[in-house]
């Protein structure tokens, strides 16, 4: 039993959620968006409160079940809140600045790294070592970071690279001092 599909989604004032067939449309404040969830799901609103259920409680249809739940919940928090993932740069000479919608990031490579934004997407640089990506869709957003941070994942010896705020870089001892000769 699907313990996260059982539970209710409640849709705060300002929100709409329209069913097409087997397409969700959350619209908000922050804008609109459309997941495509299993067809062989159902999904209703009533008075403010949207319910997901399923035919049987064969594996595929419990898992998808959850997932469907949880895009919808994600979709609703997405279009009155919207998501932010918040990047350091740790590093001598690691920096980022914003130039029109391109992020432009000096790190330690022979050029600098440029990333345009993706629609749905934009990024501010309040510091030269902090990057903030924000975004309606959480999934895009998550998506967008793991690409910036790509470019430079944070090293164990050191603990040089992009990081996300927050994110704990196990670190390892570097080499023992060799004694001879």
């Amino acid at each position: 039993m699907s313990r996260i599909g059982l539970k209710p989604v409640n849709l705060p004032a300002g929100v709409e959620l329209k069913v097409e067939g087997n397409v969700i449309v959350v619209k908000g404040p922050k804008g609109e968006l459309r997941e495509q969830i299993s067809d062989r799901l159902t999904v209703e609103v009533n008075e403010g409160v949207v319910t997901v259920s399923r035919p049987s409680d064969i594996k595929n249809d419990r898992a998808q079940h959850g997932l469907a739940r949880t895009l919808i919940s994600n979709m609703v928090v997405g279009v009155t809140e919207g998501y932010e993932k918040k990047l350091e740069l740790v590093g001598v000479g690691y920096k980022a600045e914003k130039k029109g919608d391109t992020l432009v990031m000096s790190l330690g490579l022979s050029h600098p790294v440029e990333m345009k934004d993706p629609a749905g997407i934009t990024t501010e640089v309040p510091a030269a070592t902090e990057i903030l990506v924000k975004g309606i869709d959480k999934a895009l957003v998550g998506n967008y970071a793991a690409n910036i941070r790509a470019w430079r994942k944070p090293e164990p010896y050191k603990g040089k690279g992009i990081r996300y705020s927050g994110e704990k870089i196990r670190r390892k001892e570097g080499k023992a001092g060799v004694k001879g000769d």
